[in-house]
């Protein structure tokens, strides 16, 4: 197993999928030259392209093959023309009433679109099974879009600042039973694997055996002796064929390498284990087989 971060010359690690990146064309954060939460360490990307260069550096060091990459549409296109081979374009939101369906079913036959998230509605207050997402959440079904949306954690305090409309208690994983029920053969996953709502999420993952998660943000940002823990009873629970790999990358690259080896680090995998949250789920779940 190699360790993140270290060289072995020409030897690489195995292919990894990212199905949690973010891109910007602008953001507060490079203003003022926020450092990482986590590692404390400086920001060294401040604007799109630097941020753009960056990410793909990351990817290269740890032979990250393939990103969804989400946020600013016409960014992730910008995005997609340099890398066309390297980033899965995706549309993400906050509030629904600001989606225009027909644009997305548009991007979408234009082939410019190709999953749906992060649908950040959450930060909204909007539960998962609020009537204004339905008819997102139909249009994923008939064009059979894959669709990612944040269920669990902010930055803690986040709702006495920047956002005031967030609620905790919208986070429950088994507040999309009901969206699972009306569409059925939706292609939905879960990101942040819902925590901490651990014993929901399991329910809800052995209820509904089309339900994938990302594991994004709580692989670098938790302690990691609580990610370390989550994941394990996810896997105990056997869902080791469902859970997908995300960095959750906002404006800190090297948010990548660390979420990659929040993984690599987790003794009680067994080497397929990690290959299936690495790589062979997303494949599975985005249907890449054939590239």
């Amino acid at each position: 197993l190699a360790i993140a971060g270290d060289s072995r010359g020409s030897e690489k690690r195995p292919p990894i999928i990212d199905v949690h990146v973010h891109v910007y064309g602008e953001d507060a954060r490079w203003t003022y030259r926020v450092p990482n939460p986590a590692s404390g360490q400086p920001m060294t990307a401040t604007n799109e392209e630097a941020h753009m260069r960056a990410t793909l550096a990351e990817m290269e060091k740890y032979n990250v093959v393939k990103a969804v990459i989400s946020n600013y549409h016409d960014v992730v296109q910008r995005w997609h023309t340099v890398a066309p081979e390297k980033f899965v374009t995706s549309f993400g939101f906050s509030n629904p009433k600001s989606v225009d369906l027909g644009f997305i079913r548009e991007e979408h036959d234009a082939g410019r679109l190709l999953a749906l998230g992060e649908i950040t509605s959450q930060y909204d207050g909007l539960a998962p099974n609020d009537p204004e997402l339905e008819p997102v959440f139909a249009l994923a079904e008939e064009l059979d879009i894959p669709i990612g949306i944040h269920v669990g954690l902010t930055k803690p305090g986040g709702i006495y600042d920047a956002f005031p409309d967030y609620r905790a208690r919208v986070g429950d994983p088994l507040l999309l039973e009901d969206v699972l029920v009306r569409h059925p053969r939706l292609r939905l996953y879960v990101m942040h694997a819902g925590w901490p709502m651990l014993d929901n999420m399991i329910a809800l993952l052995w209820a509904h055996p089309q339900v994938y998660v990302d594991i994004s943000v709580i692989d670098w940002a938790l302690p990691r002796a609580e990610f370390h823990s989550y994941l394990q009873r996810l896997i105990e629970a056997g869902f080791g064929k469902r859970i997908m790999f995300g960095s959750d990358q906002m404006v800190w690259p090297d948010a990548i390498g660390m979420a990659i080896e929040g993984v690599e680090s987790a003794i009680f995998l067994t080497d397929s284990q990690r290959r299936d949250i690495f790589y062979n789920n997303a494949v599975d779940f985005f249907q890449l087989g054939e590239e």
